[in-house]
């Protein structure tokens, strides 16, 4: 009952009457075999598209993870040498802090000048 409210071959639409013939059912078919390969063949392409883009993206974030860690040595490195300077002569270290910071000031101020 479902199928032939449905309009599937085989079951002819009421009112027709007879049967549908085994070529008319077998170009329906391969009418739906071909609308079923093109879609294949579009999750196919699509597939490799979502394969080539994740593996771009992986490739980009590992270089961001290797630029990360480079500033990261690069960071570790400066505290190192901070804490050095600051244990040999307790005295100067504060004169080079304020140095610095009037360099920055003065930097941001040309900036924003």
């Amino acid at each position: 009952m479902y199928r032939a409210n449905r309009g599937y071959p085989g079951n002819p639409p009421p009112g027709q009457g007879g049967f549908m013939g085994h070529e008319s059912i077998e170009e329906h078919n391969q009418e739906l075999e071909g609308e079923l390969k093109g879609k294949i063949g579009a999750l196919k392409s699509l597939s490799i598209h979502i394969g080539e883009e994740v593996r771009e993206q992986n490739r980009l974030l590992n270089d961001m993870d290797d630029g990360f860690d480079s500033t990261a040595a690069m960071f570790s490195n400066t505290i190192g040498k901070i804490f050095k300077l600051a244990k040999s002569k307790p005295h100067l270290y504060i004169y080079y802090l304020l140095a610095f910071c009037l360099f920055v000031v003065f930097v941001l101020w040309l900036y924003i000048r």
